[in-house]
């Protein structure tokens, strides 16, 4: 499976670190969208877009790692994307990105850096990554009734 990561310059420290974890740590195929360095001046959506397209083409074969200072404006940016799901977390209970994959079988995962620690991001990303869809009757006809309302954006 293939890691798509984007961020802004508010998780470029954050984003690189990440990345070379996932890769040589977890063992997955990394594909870097940028920034490609720090700039204060660049735009967010630049390079989510970039994530978030390359998993909307490959949905169940492709994951999405995006930051933000909070990453919220980066998932609204994925999440105009058709088949993606990207969920946010900053911080608090790592459980949530289980249940995240679990119920809603999301494809992106956002994550806002600023409130967070590396450490914390990391334990994140290990469980996300690891954790299945749990393929539950409820839990797919949920997510047929989300790809229902795309036609309507």
């Amino acid at each position: 499976m293939k890691i798509y990561f984007a961020t802004d310059h508010a998780g470029y420290e954050m984003k690189e670190a990440l990345a070379s974890y996932v890769e040589k740590d977890l063992g997955y195929t990394v594909a870097d969208m940028g920034a490609h360095q720090s700039d204060v001046t660049d735009d967010y959506p630049d390079f989510i877009q970039l994530a978030a397209q390359e998993v909307s083409h490959d949905p169940n074969g492709s994951r999405g790692i995006v930051l933000g200072g909070s990453g919220e404006g980066e998932a609204m940016v994925a999440n105009r994307f058709p088949n993606v799901r990207c969920a946010v977390f900053y911080g608090g209970d790592v459980d949530l990105m289980r249940l995240t994959r679990e119920h809603n079988n999301s494809n992106m995962l956002s994550l806002g850096a600023r409130r967070m620690t590396l450490d914390e991001a990391k334990a994140a990303v290990k469980l996300w990554l690891e954790s299945p869809f749990s393929e539950e009757e409820r839990h797919v006809r949920r997510l047929q009734k989300i790809e229902k309302i795309w036609p309507y954006r």
